[in-house]
Protein backbone atom coordinates (compact mmCIF):
# COMPACT_ATOMS: atom_id res chain seq x y z
CA UNK A 1 0.00 0.00 0.00
CA UNK A 2 2.77 2.51 0.73
CA UNK A 3 4.18 2.02 -2.52
CA UNK A 4 0.83 2.98 -3.92
CA UNK A 5 0.62 5.73 -2.37
CA UNK A 6 4.71 6.81 -2.94
CA UNK A 7 3.46 6.76 -6.59
CA UNK A 8 1.48 8.53 -6.93
CA UNK A 9 3.07 11.04 -4.56
CA UNK A 10 5.72 11.17 -7.05
CA UNK A 11 3.74 11.32 -10.27
CA UNK A 12 1.30 13.78 -8.77
CA UNK A 13 1.74 16.18 -11.49
CA UNK A 14 0.85 13.69 -14.11
CA UNK A 15 -2.16 12.50 -12.12
CA UNK A 16 -3.88 15.93 -11.92
CA UNK A 17 -3.20 16.23 -15.52
CA UNK A 18 -4.61 13.03 -16.43
CA UNK A 19 -7.95 14.11 -13.89
CA UNK A 20 -8.03 17.28 -15.81
CA UNK A 21 -8.18 15.81 -18.93
CA UNK A 22 -11.43 13.36 -17.18
CA UNK A 23 -12.65 16.62 -16.02
CA UNK A 24 -12.89 17.99 -19.52
CA UNK A 25 -13.96 14.67 -21.05
CA UNK A 26 -17.39 14.28 -18.64
CA UNK A 27 -18.34 17.64 -18.80
CA UNK A 28 -18.65 16.92 -22.61
CA UNK A 29 -20.56 14.22 -22.45
CA UNK A 30 -22.34 15.82 -19.96
CA UNK A 31 -22.94 19.19 -22.47
CA UNK A 32 -23.59 16.06 -25.70
CA UNK A 33 -26.22 14.88 -23.41
CA UNK A 34 -27.96 18.01 -22.48
CA UNK A 35 -28.14 18.87 -26.23
CA UNK A 36 -29.63 15.06 -27.14
CA UNK A 37 -32.26 16.24 -24.23
CA UNK A 38 -33.49 19.39 -25.96
CA UNK A 39 -33.35 17.83 -29.56
CA UNK A 40 -35.30 14.66 -28.80
CA UNK A 41 -38.80 14.49 -30.21
CA UNK A 42 -39.08 10.78 -28.87
CA UNK A 43 -39.36 9.56 -25.07
CA UNK A 44 -36.73 6.77 -26.17
CA UNK A 45 -34.38 9.51 -27.40
CA UNK A 46 -35.09 11.66 -23.94
CA UNK A 47 -34.61 8.11 -22.46
CA UNK A 48 -31.02 7.48 -23.64
CA UNK A 49 -29.83 11.59 -23.08
CA UNK A 50 -31.41 11.21 -19.67
CA UNK A 51 -29.06 8.15 -19.13
CA UNK A 52 -25.39 9.41 -20.90
CA UNK A 53 -25.93 12.91 -18.47
CA UNK A 54 -26.35 10.37 -15.88
CA UNK A 55 -23.27 8.55 -17.16
CA UNK A 56 -21.27 12.10 -17.36
CA UNK A 57 -22.64 13.28 -13.49
CA UNK A 58 -21.57 9.97 -12.22
CA UNK A 59 -18.14 10.28 -13.77
CA UNK A 60 -17.48 13.65 -12.82
CA UNK A 61 -18.48 12.85 -9.25
CA UNK A 62 -16.02 9.87 -9.27
CA UNK A 63 -13.30 12.02 -10.63
CA UNK A 64 -13.78 14.93 -8.48
CA UNK A 65 -13.64 12.67 -5.65
CA UNK A 66 -10.28 11.52 -6.41
CA UNK A 67 -8.58 14.33 -7.10
CA UNK A 68 -9.71 15.73 -3.52
CA UNK A 69 -8.00 12.83 -2.68
CA UNK A 70 -5.48 13.25 -4.30
CA UNK A 71 -4.76 16.79 -3.13
CA UNK A 72 -5.27 15.89 1.01
CA UNK A 73 -2.39 13.32 -0.15
CA UNK A 74 -0.12 15.41 -1.74
CA UNK A 75 -0.63 18.43 0.39
CA UNK A 76 -1.12 17.21 4.14
CA UNK A 77 -0.02 13.38 4.52
CA UNK A 78 2.69 13.23 2.57
CA UNK A 79 4.96 15.94 4.03
CA UNK A 80 3.98 14.01 7.90
CA UNK A 81 4.33 10.52 6.95
CA UNK A 82 7.53 9.12 6.86
CA UNK A 83 6.62 6.08 4.84
CA UNK A 84 5.36 8.51 2.03
CA UNK A 85 8.79 9.72 1.69
CA UNK A 86 9.88 10.63 -1.82
CA UNK A 87 13.23 9.98 -1.08
CA UNK A 88 14.50 6.70 -3.41
CA UNK A 89 15.38 4.02 -1.40
CA UNK A 90 18.27 2.27 -3.18
CA UNK A 91 17.63 -1.69 -4.34
CA UNK A 92 20.22 -4.48 -3.48
CA UNK A 93 23.23 -4.86 -5.57
CA UNK A 94 22.49 -7.79 -7.21
CA UNK A 95 26.55 -8.30 -7.82
CA UNK A 96 27.06 -7.99 -4.32
CA UNK A 97 28.27 -11.46 -3.00
CA UNK A 98 28.05 -11.33 1.15
CA UNK A 99 30.48 -12.94 3.65
CA UNK A 100 29.95 -14.40 6.53
CA UNK A 101 30.21 -12.79 9.92
CA UNK A 102 32.26 -14.35 13.12
CA UNK A 103 30.10 -14.70 15.95
CA UNK A 104 31.05 -13.13 18.88
CA UNK A 105 32.81 -16.06 20.74
CA UNK A 106 34.86 -16.70 17.95
CA UNK A 107 35.81 -13.59 17.56
CA UNK A 108 36.86 -13.62 21.27
CA UNK A 109 38.78 -16.92 20.77
CA UNK A 110 40.79 -15.17 17.29
CA UNK A 111 41.55 -12.05 19.58
CA UNK A 112 39.68 -9.76 17.42
CA UNK A 113 36.57 -8.36 19.76
CA UNK A 114 37.37 -4.61 19.04
CA UNK A 115 35.84 -2.98 16.05
CA UNK A 116 37.52 -3.04 12.65
CA UNK A 117 39.77 -0.50 11.55
CA UNK A 118 37.24 0.30 9.03
CA UNK A 119 34.63 0.67 11.66
CA UNK A 120 36.56 3.78 13.66
CA UNK A 121 34.81 7.02 13.15
CA UNK A 122 33.38 5.74 10.22
CA UNK A 123 30.65 8.44 9.48
CA UNK A 124 29.64 10.85 6.85
CA UNK A 125 27.03 13.56 6.06
CA UNK A 126 26.38 14.93 9.62
CA UNK A 127 25.97 18.13 10.63
CA UNK A 128 26.73 18.92 14.18
CA UNK A 129 24.38 20.52 15.94
CA UNK A 130 21.42 20.29 13.29
CA UNK A 131 21.67 16.59 11.54
CA UNK A 132 23.50 14.34 14.20
CA UNK A 133 23.99 11.36 15.64
CA UNK A 134 25.32 10.86 19.33
CA UNK A 135 24.67 7.25 20.44
CA UNK A 136 25.81 4.66 19.41
CA UNK A 137 28.87 5.96 18.23
CA UNK A 138 30.64 5.31 15.08
CA UNK A 139 31.84 2.02 15.23
CA UNK A 140 30.22 1.07 18.46
CA UNK A 141 29.01 -2.64 18.92
CA UNK A 142 25.30 -2.77 19.44
CA UNK A 143 22.76 -5.89 20.39
CA UNK A 144 19.44 -5.91 21.71
CA UNK A 145 16.99 -3.14 21.75
CA UNK A 146 19.14 0.28 20.97
CA UNK A 147 18.25 3.90 21.71
CA UNK A 148 19.28 5.68 18.89
CA UNK A 149 20.15 9.80 19.56
CA UNK A 150 20.97 12.72 18.32
CA UNK A 151 19.53 15.99 16.64
CA UNK A 152 17.32 16.38 14.14
CA UNK A 153 16.82 20.53 13.73
CA UNK A 154 16.79 21.87 10.46
CA UNK A 155 15.06 25.07 9.01
CA UNK A 156 11.26 23.68 7.78
CA UNK A 157 11.51 20.27 8.89
CA UNK A 158 8.99 18.13 7.00
CA UNK A 159 10.47 14.64 8.91
CA UNK A 160 12.94 12.02 9.06
CA UNK A 161 13.84 8.61 9.17
CA UNK A 162 16.73 6.35 10.07
CA UNK A 163 17.36 3.34 8.03
CA UNK A 164 19.99 0.73 8.28
CA UNK A 165 21.81 -1.63 5.48
CA UNK A 166 24.51 -3.95 5.73
CA UNK A 167 27.84 -2.37 5.02
CA UNK A 168 29.05 -2.11 1.52
CA UNK A 169 25.74 -2.26 0.17
CA UNK A 170 22.18 -0.04 -0.60
CA UNK A 171 19.54 -2.34 0.61
CA UNK A 172 18.41 -0.08 3.38
CA UNK A 173 15.46 -0.80 5.43
CA UNK A 174 13.49 1.61 7.22
CA UNK A 175 13.59 1.55 11.32
CA UNK A 176 11.17 4.34 11.98
CA UNK A 177 10.90 7.88 11.79
CA UNK A 178 8.86 11.12 12.79
CA UNK A 179 8.45 14.90 11.94
CA UNK A 180 9.59 16.68 15.28
CA UNK A 181 12.31 18.59 15.95
CA UNK A 182 14.96 16.82 18.19
CA UNK A 183 17.55 18.76 20.35
CA UNK A 184 20.32 15.74 21.30
CA UNK A 185 17.39 13.77 22.40
CA UNK A 186 15.92 10.14 21.56
CA UNK A 187 15.48 9.73 18.06
CA UNK A 188 13.57 6.52 18.06
CA UNK A 189 14.74 2.93 19.00
CA UNK A 190 16.18 -0.30 16.88
CA UNK A 191 15.21 -3.60 17.58
CA UNK A 192 18.16 -5.44 16.41
CA UNK A 193 17.26 -8.82 17.37
CA UNK A 194 15.67 -9.38 14.19
CA UNK A 195 18.47 -8.83 12.26
CA UNK A 196 21.81 -10.46 11.31
CA UNK A 197 24.42 -9.93 13.52
CA UNK A 198 27.37 -8.17 11.48
CA UNK A 199 28.62 -4.89 9.88
CA UNK A 200 25.59 -2.48 9.14
CA UNK A 201 25.73 0.77 8.34
CA UNK A 202 22.61 3.15 10.07
CA UNK A 203 21.65 6.82 8.36
CA UNK A 204 19.58 9.38 8.91
CA UNK A 205 17.54 10.88 6.55
CA UNK A 206 15.70 14.25 6.82
CA UNK A 207 13.82 16.63 4.69
CA UNK A 208 12.33 19.99 4.82
CA UNK A 209 8.34 20.22 4.21
CA UNK A 210 8.70 20.64 0.48
CA UNK A 211 10.47 17.14 0.10
CA UNK A 212 13.89 18.77 -0.23
CA UNK A 213 16.40 16.40 0.95
CA UNK A 214 19.21 17.47 3.19
CA UNK A 215 23.02 15.50 3.35
CA UNK A 216 21.87 12.20 4.66
CA UNK A 217 24.42 11.31 8.06
CA UNK A 218 25.65 7.81 8.20
CA UNK A 219 27.60 5.94 10.45
CA UNK A 220 28.72 2.43 10.61
CA UNK A 221 28.60 0.27 13.14
CA UNK A 222 28.48 -3.89 14.10
CA UNK A 223 25.60 -5.81 15.34
CA UNK A 224 26.22 -8.32 18.20
CA UNK A 225 24.50 -11.80 18.59
CA UNK A 226 21.92 -10.83 21.62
Amino acid sequence: MAEILRFFVRFAPLVFLLLAFGVLFGFRRLSRAHTLQREAVYGLEKEIAQRLASQAIAALSVTGVIIFAEFILVVFLAPNVPALSLIATPTMDPLYVPTSTLSPSTLATLGATTPDASLQDASSGCIPGQIMMTSPKPGAEIRGQVILEGTVDVPNLGFYKYEYSPLGMDAWSTIGGNHTVVQDGELGRWNTTEITPGDYELRLVVTDNATNAFPTCVISLRVLAP
